[in-house]
């Protein structure tokens, strides 16, 4: 006699319901009615406005400075899910909190305090300044806000896979022959590729649609460091809708282009992964670890 398997949750058909409720009322309903406002625009007058001069300086400044933060936060990222794992040293829990602190500083601050610190007399800026680097009011200052907000990102989507790379994987390396560097090239860089690759694209799509701690470091100037969001709401402060909601179709495309490349190559790397894995779970037997 066959058993009724028993689900916490309720039925398939009552979830997906409340599932496509959910993500209609939040997603699929707001992005229709501006792609159907949009759709009032004529062709060309869309197109006009989607590459004027203007639009585009603020695509290359939003998109060029959203991907160098994301790859300063890949790098760094992983150094900093690499000691917090697997070094103990004075202040760590200290440290460990210090990381989610973009999560909890609202992006206004965050602004605010960042423009502070590397304006021209700010604490940082007026070492910097001799220099000739200046940080604030330049589109450098938006790569360091953009950075300072995608780092958590990075470092929480690391730690629990760098936990889960056994010690004695390394130990097997090293046994079979293994550089340090052949080891981490090997062994460890296959096994946390696909963390690290979703946290730097969760840090990049987080990047490309900050607006609260950009807009005090960045200058705001039109054609050097002007952010798409920010010509976005220009756009509606001037009661130009149609404009506005051109410019936002824009940055969805190019953003759902991006990001759908990007889980591609998440796909690729996540499969290749298990491939190495099995070869790093034989090296391991072998070397009787």
């Amino acid at each position: 006699m066959s058993r009724k398997k028993y689900n916490v949750l309720p039925g398939f058909g009552l979830s997906l319901g409340y599932t496509l409720v959910y993500l209609s009322v939040l997603i699929l309903i707001p992005l229709g009615a501006m792609l159907l406002k949009t759709s009032q625009l004529g062709l060309d007058q869309f197109w006009t406005i989607a590459t004027s001069e203007r639009a585009l300086a603020s695509y290359r400044v939003t998109f060029g400075a959203a991907a160098i933060g994301a790859l300063l936060n890949a790098f760094f990222g992983l150094i900093v899910a690499w000691v917090l794992v697997r070094y103990p040293f004075p202040g760590k829990r200290l440290v460990d909190a210090f990381v989610d602190l973009p999560f909890a500083l609202p992006t206004a601050v965050a602004g605010i305090t960042l423009a502070t610190l590397y304006s021209s007399n700010g604490w940082i800026g007026q070492y910097l300044d001799p220099l000739g680097i200046k940080v604030a009011y330049t589109p450098l200052g938006i790569v360091v806000a953009l950075t300072f907000i995608g780092l958590p990102f990075v470092v929480r989507t690391l730690q629990p896979v760098i936990e889960d790379v056994e010690p004695e994987v390394e130990e097997a390396a090293a046994t079979l022959g293994a550089s340090r560097w052949q080891t981490f090239r090997r062994v460890i860089f296959p096994a946390i590729f696909p963390a690290l690759l979703t946290g730097t694209t969760l840090a990049f799509s987080r990047a490309v649609g900050e607006y609260g701690s950009v807009i005090f470091i960045a200058g705001n100037m039109p054609l050097v460091s002007e952010i798409t969001p920010l010509l976005i709401v220009s756009k509606l402060e001037q009661y130009d809708y149609l404009g506005a909601t051109a410019l936002a179709v824009v940055m969805l495309a190019i953003s759902f282009v991006m990001l759908l490349a990007i889980n591609l190559l998440q796909w690729w790397a996540a499969n290749r992964g298990k491939g190495n894995t099995w070869v790093f779970n034989r090296s391991k037997k072998e070397a009787g670890l």
